[in-house]
């Protein structure tokens, strides 16, 4: 077994979109599990728009990557050292490991698998926490009832296509928001989605509005937001009196700094948001789904089902590489994937 590992860390703060100079790979000596941790080799690690926050020195729900810090990711791989009884060598895991070749992981944090059952890339998207996302946060939140309409953004990413697969097992319109032909071409051939409309096409909230409209000639009961603006602007003003907004992310602003300030936001953010809010009597619910790890069973007993018979599809992007990890990750922030992004370490 080699004593070292290769690991990426965060070389200093970006300024708005990040950039090669914003990262570093390094090599270091491999670490030792103290009594009760496992060390990991990484197979695979995903890439998720949150990093971007973590990126930035703010206040925010968890702290940020510090300075030379690893950055963090959740990984899947083989188990080489145990401390732990529950693991044993050559088990495969999910733990949170980083973008790095190996990890240390406390066995209390760290999750068997079983790749006789999925694929062990499964754990990073559809079975794990993109997808608990959407499935919680649509159930929970945006309260889904048989015939209604929802539009989901960014629809054939690992969080929208669980939103709109789940919500037509639920019998409603589902209306995806992606970028680019071929992805709505995806979301509704792969997916199932009655519908799909490419944002790029459009150069204004008025016009995107316009097409969603022909989709949507009931108006909107549940908008799942993970994008912001354009597309929250031109989606708002269709709210159904009632509607439910679960909010799980904001990417569009990602790369405008900690506070996402520009004109657009700054606008919506404004009494237009606000009242459009009121007199709709809409609920707008943010949530953040590791306060919700409870239900992460539930999830597994609907949609592992729905996984295995073929109901629930998946698509997974796969970049070569841990040196490749920020060029993948630069190209996510702007849509450059069409499914779940991880990186294949080995």
């Amino acid at each position: 077994m080699t004593d070292q590992m290769q690991r990426i860390v965060l070389a200093s703060r970006p300024d708005g979109e990040p950039k090669d100079e914003n990262f570093r790979l390094e090599s270091v000596d491999l670490p030792t599990p103290a009594e009760g941790e496992i060390l990991i080799r990484n197979h695979y690690f995903s890439l998720d728009p949150y990093m971007r926050g973590r990126m930035d020195d703010a206040k925010s729900y968890a702290a940020p990557v510090p300075i030379d810090g690893m950055m963090e990711a959740g990984s899947v791989g083989e188990v080489i050292v145990s401390n732990h009884p529950s693991f044993q060598p050559g088990e495969f895991v999910f733990a949170m490991t980083g973008w790095a070749t190996h990890g240390i992981a406390k066995g209390a944090e760290t999750r068997k698998l079983d790749p006789t059952l999925a694929p062990i890339t499964t754990a990073l998207g559809v079975l794990g926490m993109p997808g608990f996302t959407g499935w919680y946060g649509l159930t929970e939140l945006g309260k889904p009832k048989e015939g209604e309409t929802l539009v989901v953004a960014a629809a054939t990413g690992p969080v929208g296509s669980m939103v709109g697969q789940v919500a037509k097992m639920r019998g409603l319109n589902v209306v995806g928001i992606a970028g680019g032909a071929d992805k709505c071409q995806m979301a509704t051939e792969v997916y199932g989605f009655d519908a799909c409309v490419d944002h790029r096409a459009y150069d204004s909230a008025k016009e995107l509005r316009a097409a969603l409209k022909e989709h949507c000639p009931n108006g909107v009961d549940i908008y799942f937001e993970n994008v912001g603006g354009k597309v929250l602007d031109a989606v708002l003003p269709m709210m159904n009196p009632f509607g439910r907004i679960p909010l799980c992310g904001m990417i569009a602003w990602y790369n405008a700094g900690a506070l996402g300030g520009d004109a657009s936001m700054e606008a919506l953010t404004g009494p237009r948001l606000w009242r459009t809010i009121l007199v709709n009597f809409l609920s707008v619910n943010g949530f953040i789904i590791s306060n919700h790890f409870d239900r992460y069973p539930d999830f597994l007993r609907e949609v592992g089902p729905a996984l295995a018979t073929g109901q629930i599809k998946f698509v997974e992007d796969v970049a070569e590489g841990l040196e490749n990890a920020p060029a993948a990750f630069r190209s996510m922030l702007k849509g450059g994937n069409k499914g779940k992004q991880i990186v294949k370490v080995i």
